[in-house]
């Protein structure tokens, strides 16, 4: 099968078109979710109402796809819905004129979505009353990049439209360096690993990320900072920014972060000391340069109690679980690279 796409438009849908191959057979609708990246039911929704034509005319989501089938798909888009500005407390470790970096809680979602109104990051930032860079949309408000709602840590926002450009620019380039922290179940095959697997929705759950070869190119470093009874503690470091790519990584690996319900890594939480949903993932080292200074950014978040606890009875050591930063402890902020920061490339 072929595939192209037309992208988002500016109102918000976009439009995609596909032909059939080796798929001849298989129901529009699972072709329709499939290559559109939606759910079955999404798939249903957009063939019922007529936006969905074979060969330039409507068929049922039951239709049996045949060899060179010319499928269109033509997305609306979604309600519009006004973004409310809420007063929440945010954690601020850098701010200036042109940026600000956030030290994001658990449990916090990015940006609003069905399901999400309100209470997230973009709500509170917009509840403070700053300027925020308009590039994204008002439902992504200065975002640069995201973290997943159960991943703690440092997230960057721009505030006008050429920071934003300039760091968006960064991070594709892999000038922005993110570690995280992770703590996965057993034990890997070594004190380092690369895991450089393509990336998408899982063509049998769409609420799930899976290795699949048609996927964007994903790679991670891990590095094994300590190994104890039942887990490993690793550094993990991002080549590229797949939706739940480290989870789905070490996934892969038959090592998924522990607490990681949608994972595989939700089983033995009470060992584990951890919270209801939430897994050891923290977004722990962020390295920048500043957009306009070009001056280096260098920022750390300590490990969150919720974590420190965790660790303290996964490693036996209690008096982590009062450390001001347990990651020092185990050379987390030791690396190959230059001292002053001259190199951020990845």
């Amino acid at each position: 099968m072929s595939s192209s796409s037309a992208g988002a438009a500016a109102s918000g849908g976009r439009r995609y078109a596909f032909t059939v191959g080796g798929e001849a057979g298989e129901r529009l609708d699972l072709l329709v979710a499939r290559y559109g990246e939606l759910s079955r039911t999404q798939a249903a929704t957009l063939i019922a109402n007529g936006h969905v034509l074979v060969n330039g005319a409507r068929q049922r989501a039951s239709y049996r796809s045949e060899s060179s089938d010319a499928v269109t798909v033509e997305v609306p888009p979604p309600p519009g819905r006004d973004i409310v500005a809420e007063q929440i407390p945010l954690d601020i470790v850098y701010e200036d004129e042109h940026l600000l970096v956030v030290d994001k809680p658990a449990g916090m979602v990015v940006h609003p979505a069905p399901g999400n109104w309100s209470g997230t990051l973009v709500n509170a930032l917009l509840g403070r009353g700053e300027p925020l860079a308009e590039g994204g949309g008002e439902d992504r408000a200065g975002l640069v990049h995201r973290l997943d709602k159960d991943t703690s840590g440092l997230l960057v926002v721009a505030k006008t439209d050429a920071s934003h450009r300039v760091l968006s620019t960064a991070l594709a380039a892999r000038q922005v360096t993110r570690r995280y922290v992770a703590v996965c179940w057993g034990h890997l095959n070594g004190d380092a690993i690369t895991v450089d697997q393509p990336i998408a929705r899982d063509p049998r759950d769409r609420t799930r990320m899976a290795i699949v070869q048609t996927g964007k190119v994903a790679r991670t470093d891990f590095v094994r900072l300590a190994r104890f009874d039942s887990v490993d503690l690793l550094r993990a470091h991002l080549h590229s920014g797949r939706t739940h790519q480290i989870r789905v990584h070490l996934s892969s690996v038959g090592h998924p972060v522990i607490g990681d319900d949608t994972y595989g890594g939700g089983g033995g939480r009470k060992l584990a000391a951890l919270p209801p949903r939430r897994h050891f993932l923290h977004a722990a080292w962020l390295r920048f340069r500043h957009p306009v200074s070009g001056a280096v950014v260098d920022l750390r978040s300590p490990l969150p109690t919720d974590l420190r606890q965790s660790l303290a009875v996964l490693s036996a050591m209690p008096e982590l679980a009062e450390h001001q930063d347990p990651l020092d402890v185990f050379g987390f902020y030791h690396t190959d690279e230059p001292a002053n920061g001259a190199s951020l490339s990845e």
